[in-house]
């Protein structure tokens, strides 16, 4: 079966641009805790993938490490793959492919990271491929930010405008799957699934940031569940959530905060 993109995001992550813009960027602190448990920190001479790098956020982080890795970025999505391109990063070559069928050699990288991915293609193909390309002892690393608003259902919910993206992403779900319905943590304990340790490493840490409300909005509709979404479903839901923003404290430069955490995963190889 060949493998493809699945349509939503097709669909969703046409404006590449948007998406660099808006989407958050990963920390200096982020980027070095991820390698520190996957035991990648301070080596040098390294090979990295960065596996649906879409434009390259986390590519960018990798790049601007010390060590000097090398870095494949594999990405199936031609615009976000062209703005990453765009952007002609030192030591990394950029490379259209997918989680099922990777154009990289058996054993030849010691880690491969998907930020904000996963996902999208949490299948046991993928992670046979995945496997066949690292090196005995490599390690797979998967980071997402996850908003409040965009959490597990059952997670806490730090303000009431926070609960009323979170209401309205559940009350108008696609059943595509995303993070916040963990199913994709399942394929780790499939009875087939004998490429990586189980169970997979975890850990979070709580994150604010701040935002215009104009800025929240624009980062929303990067989320491929709004960008494919109605016109006068967005539009009506956006003249509530001003309406719920115009009462909300601010700070000086008129942002409020964003609450939610980075998660990190890992596990090695067999």
């Amino acid at each position: 079966m060949t493998p493809s993109i699945n349509h939503v995001a097709q669909i969703g992550f046409s404006d590449a641009s948007s998406y660099d813009k808006h989407r958050p960027t990963y920390t200096a602190h982020e980027t070095d805790l991820i390698l520190q448990r996957t035991q990648l920190a301070t080596r040098r001479g390294l090979k990295l993938v960065d596996l649906a790098a879409g434009t390259g956020l986390f590519t960018e982080a990798l790049a601007a490490r010390p060590e000097g890795y090398e870095i494949i970025a594999v990405e199936p999505h031609d615009e976000m793959r062209r703005e990453l391109e765009r952007k002609e990063l030192e030591r990394v070559s950029v490379v259209k492919g997918y989680a099922e069928k990777l154009p990289i050699e058996d054993g030849s990288v010691d880690g491969v990271f998907a930020t904000q991915a996963f996902h999208w293609f949490a299948t046991l193909d993928a992670l046979k491929e995945i496997r066949r390309i690292l090196k005995p002892g490599g390690y797979l690393g998967l980071i997402w930010h996850v908003d409040d608003w965009n959490a597990y259902k059952s997670d806490p919910v730090t303000t009431p405008w926070e609960e009323l993206i979170k209401s309205h992403i559940w009350s108008h779900d696609d059943n595509v799957p995303r993070f916040r319905h963990g199913i994709w943590r399942n394929v780790f304990d499939e009875k087939e699934q004998t490429y990586f340790e189980t169970p997979i490493n975890e850990e979070h840490e709580p994150q604010t940031q701040w935002s215009t409300p104009k800025a929240i909005w624009e980062r929303l509709k990067t989320y491929s569940m709004f960008s494919t979404a109605e016109e006068g479903v967005l539009r009506e839901f956006k003249e509530k959530l001003d309406r719920t923003l115009e009462g909300v404290q601010k700070n000086e430069a008129g942002e409020v905060a964003v609450h939610g955490r980075t998660q990190y995963f890992w596990t090695k190889a067999l």
